[in-house]
């Protein structure tokens, strides 16, 4: 009898807000691709108190006119996929960043050991090759798990 091959481990991966409002909320656009992905297991999104914390923040922006049971069921398609990982006090040594509120992304990669980065932000684009994992694009990331 052939011995089964042990399922690879899903990556553990960051994702900035941008990318997981715009996946939860524009359920058209192109990036429902990464929200599949998540919901499937391809890959474990990390979550911090402070990456929590900005998402359930912005998704009650006026401008987004979404009601209290909206942004609850939103945050249910993408929280209980996550793996909370708590940030040291004081946090990991990460690159000098431009924006002091890309941070939170950088010191949850670096205490979760994350496989990737993934974002659309140029600030933390920039960092690439200063990083100790790599730091993707949306669309790049997901060509990467199609390939795995």
């Amino acid at each position: 009898m052939a011995k089964a091959h042990p399922k690879p481990t899903p990556p553990r991966v960051v994702l900035d807000t941008n990318l997981v409002l715009s996946a939860l909320v524009f359920s058209g656009g192109a990036l429902i691709h990464l929200r599949r992905a998540w919901q499937s297991g391809r890959f474990t999104p990390l979550a911090s108190t402070a990456t929590a914390g900005e998402l359930i923040r912005v998704l009650a922006y006026p401008k987004l006119q979404l009601r209290t049971g909206e942004r609850e069921s939103l945050l249910s398609d993408y929280l209980p996929f996550c793996e909370s990982v708590r940030v040291p006090d004081p946090p990991p040594s990460t690159p000098p960043c431009r924006d002091p509120f890309d941070v939170q992304f950088l010191e949850l990669a670096v205490a979760g050991e994350a496989e990737f980065l993934v974002t659309g932000d140029h600030d933390i684009l920039v960092l690439a090759s200063e990083f100790l994992c790599p730091i993707l694009k949306a669309d790049d990331f997901l060509a990467r798990l199609e390939i795995e």
